[in-house]
């Protein structure tokens, strides 16, 4: 599957359009300083006034532009050139200074020369990523010794099941590609978008390896009963803001997150 980059691309930068006009990403209330983080990674961000900080896989940077509302020195980055050209529009309404690169994850290290004192990413990025070690290998990279990682993200059982979470369709494990074309996107089901996109599931086993066997020790690991995003079909808002599948109920985890820190040596 080395073509897996261009044909992702091709489908994120159909999906930067009808995004941006979707209830889901809440555009016009965010223009006026609505924050698009939430409660769990916030809770892990802490304080980060006048922290530089590397987003990872940004898509139209409203995590980021949120940091840096927050008073951090961020620099975001995407592979979708049409999410690069978005964000960067959004961060000049918003009066941010938010810097945007345009890199797919794996070739960063070649793009952008500097040390960061927090590295984001969250929500649907790694199944984009075929491997996890070359990742983790480039979090390391770019962390300051002693720099962490503030990592949230749908948890690996999730992605077992078929569309409307009746049986389980995927392996929990990372047995290669998989190959899809789907109708529509997670922010706007009637979408006008036909788009094949190539992905893998990565067990929690394999995120925790990878980043320790690349110089990052954990700190925290949290698994949560809810999704703070109603991004799936079949939703069901139990609260404000906590979304579960009803046949799973809080049976399942939904998103994970975690803290690494870097290690000085």
């Amino acid at each position: 599957m080395d073509n897996y980059i261009s044909i992702n691309k091709d489908s994120w930068n159909a999906k930067v359009e009808p995004h941006l006009k979707s209830d889901f990403y809440f555009v016009d209330e965010f223009l006026q300083g609505r924050s698009s983080l939430n409660s769990i990674e916030l809770d892990l961000l802490g304080d980060i006034r006048g922290k530089k900080i590397l987003h990872l896989q940004c898509h139209f940077g409203q995590d980021s532009i949120s940091l840096s509302r927050m008073g951090a020195e961020v620099t975001a980055v995407d592979f979708s050139d049409k999410a690069i050209a978005a964000a960067k529009d959004m961060a000049k309404q918003c009066g941010t200074n938010t810097r945007f690169v345009l890199s797919d994850v794996y070739d960063l290290p070649n793009v952008l020369d500097e040390k960061f004192d927090l590295v984001y990413t969250s929500y649907g990025t790694i199944g984009w990523l075929p491997d996890l070690d070359r990742w983790a290998k480039v979090i390391s990279h770019f962390l300051k010794p002693g720099g962490r990682l503030v990592f949230v993200e749908f948890h690996p059982i999730i992605w077992m099941f078929d569309d409307d979470f009746t049986f389980i369709k995927y392996s929990y494990f990372n047995e290669g590609p998989i190959v899809e074309t789907n109708e529509g996107t997670y922010a706007d089901r009637n979408a006008d978008i036909v788009k094949q996109h190539i992905t893998w599931n990565h067990p929690t086993s394999e995120v925790l390896t990878c980043l320790v066997s690349n110089g990052l020790n954990l700190k925290v690991y949290n698994e949560y009963d809810w999704s703070p995003y109603g991004c799936f079909p079949h939703n069901e808002e139990f609260e404000k803001g906590k979304f579960r599948i009803p046949q799973l109920g809080n049976k399942v985890p939904y998103v994970f997150s975690l803290v690494a820190v870097k290690n000085n040596g």
